[in-house]
């Protein structure tokens, strides 16, 4: 029998299901998109393996682990897969392409399934997201949209994509709003690998001759950092500037963010932040009507004395194309305003 061709990552879309045969903790930290999570040892018994190969010796870290992966194996079999149809197509993966993926193929095989194994596994996977990155993102023709606080940029950039328009949302990618209070309650952001592989994702779907619409971002949208080849080209792209009045901002924010006031513990602790810029004072004045759930004053107050000031410095610095940015003055942030927002900023490409 001829030898079966290496499968690349390439040709994963091939296969009927794609099986994660790492731990969960692995497998959290980072996975090849649509992957499920199949391990052949769970958290703890790979810490195990690893423990007495160093202390024991290799070949007992194999008996063990072999029991371990057998035990495993039998239980996706009678619950896993057990639904699967005699023509089912898997393609496995572990770190490495190694003996784990390997055991489980094996064991798919013996079955009767076209199991195959990815070459050179998760580790391949990174190196061609890594690859990715740095090949589409220098053709991307984005068009940043900017605005300050509260001018419902994320929301338009949605509302292009229902209207048929190419978006890039980083901040949905980074489950993380960019802003001082942008942490979103009981949601935890990707790793730096998770991010840089949706962003991946995201860009292999793309078609590169139209436009991509990018809401302006700084280099880190909390805790997860940006591409520095994609903050150059957001940088070096023409500018759009959402111009929303100052009420129609406070009412978006105060919808916007109307769960800060679940969490006075939390909302208190992210304003303690600003002592250094905004002094005791005022912090303690934002602290007070967080305590009070007074969202209105204290948007209010941030947008004036924080938000506004700082998006002003930063923009011009930021942007080489601020000084001839188009501007759309919007006195509406009601979702009826955004779509017409949405609508103005698509048609600027179109004229």
């Amino acid at each position: 029998m001829s030898p079966r061709p290496p499968v690349r990552i390439t040709d994963r879309h091939q296969f009927h299901t794609l099986i994660d045969a790492r731990s969960p903790a692995e497998f959290a930290l980072d996975h090849i998109p649509g992957a499920i999570n199949c391990p052949v040892l769970d958290n703890d018994e790979r810490a195990t393996i690893g423990t007495v190969y160093k202390q024991v010796s290799p070949f007992e870290a194999k008996r063990l682990g072999a029991a371990m992966v057998s035990a495993n194996l039998a239980r996706h079999l009678r619950e896993t897969f057990a639904d699967k149809p005699a023509n089912w197509k898997p393609l496995v993966y572990c770190w490495r392409g190694g003996l784990r993926s390997g055991s489980m193929v094996t064991w798919l095989r013996l079955v009767g399934w076209d199991a195959q194994q990815l070459t050179g596994g998760y580790k391949y996977f990174r190196h061609h997201v890594m690859q990715q990155l740095e090949a589409l993102v220098p053709q991307l023709q984005l068009r940043v949209l900017c605005g300050a606080t509260g001018s419902a940029k994320t929301r338009v950039l949605h509302a292009l994509a229902a209207q048929g328009e190419q978006v890039l949302d980083l901040e949905g990618l980074a489950r993380h709003k960019g802003s001082l209070l942008g942490q979103l309650p009981g949601i935890a952001q990707p790793s730096q690998k998770a991010f840089e592989t949706q962003l991946a994702d995201c860009l292999e779907q793309l078609d590169l001759a139209r436009p991509v619409y990018i809401e302006g971002e700084s280099p880190r949208i909390g805790r997860v950092v940006l591409p520095l080849a994609l903050v150059e080209r957001m940088r070096g792209a023409p500018c759009i500037e959402v111009e929303a009045t100052a009420p129609a901002r406070l009412d978006y924010l105060l919808r916007d963010y109307a769960y800060l006031g679940d969490d006075v513990a939390a909302l208190s602790q992210q304003l303690d932040r600003l002592r250094e810029l905004q002094g005791n004072a005022c912090v303690a004045r934002w602290q007070a009507w967080a305590q009070e759930q007074a969202l209105a004053p204290l948007f209010a107050e941030l947008m004036e004395l924080h938000y506004d000031p700082q998006y002003e410095r930063s923009q011009a610095r930021h942007f080489h194309g601020w000084p001839a940015r188009t501007r759309i003055a919007c006195a509406d942030l009601s979702d009826a305003g955004i779509a017409q927002l949405a609508r103005q900023v698509a048609a600027l490409h179109q004229a």
